[in-house]
């Protein structure tokens, strides 16, 4: 997880951060304390959890977001979805990213991590994404081709090593929304 904050997140202290689809916050223990951290989770469980660990360290809100529900939160440096994308619908994501395009302060990042299919995968990897709960795994290009419905630049990673097991992770990062 450090690597994934530090080459991926690079969130630093004072940036203001609203994570969507939070589920119990756990990248929380590897952001820095000074970050003004927004946890955003449609599952009331997880908020709670949440809550019992960092306490006052965040908000977190039952809430899901779109765009006409983000009115009122302010704007922000980084907005992140992990583990999320995979679980929504073609339809939904692409609010999730209108939703963090309105949300973003100039200069300001989108970063996402999901698991994916790629060709010529180690078939460990692909039988773990294809076992996930989330019905909606897709190729790298298939994550990317949402973004780019709401963002100019939009880079994507592919990676092999974040996990112990053989798995395959997608991160994108989008700037510069339309």
């Amino acid at each position: 997880m450090v690597r994934m904050r530090d080459e991926f997140l690079k969130i630093a202290p004072g940036q203001r951060v609203l994570d969507i689809g939070c589920g119990p916050a756990e990248i929380l223990a590897y952001l820095p304390d000074e970050v003004e951290y927004h946890g955003y989770d449609a599952e009331a469980n997880y908020i709670n959890a949440a809550r019992v660990r960092y306490g006052n360290r965040g908000s977190f809100v039952v809430k899901a977001v779109s765009p006409d529900a983000v009115d009122d939160i302010g704007t922000f440096d980084v907005v992140m979805s992990l583990a999320c994308l995979h679980h929504l619908t073609d339809g939904e994501a692409d609010t999730l990213f209108a939703s963090a395009a309105k949300l973003l302060r100039p200069g300001g990042r989108v970063v996402t991590l999901d698991c994916a299919y790629i060709e010529g995968q180690n078939p460990i990897a692909r039988l773990l994404a294809a076992l996930d709960r989330g019905n909606h795994v897709r190729a790298p290009e298939g994550y990317a081709s949402l973004a780019r419905g709401h963002f100019q630049q939009v880079n994507v990673s592919v990676l092999h090593d974040l996990l112990a097991v053989p798995y395959t992770h997608c991160i994108l990062e989008a700037r510069s929304p339309r």
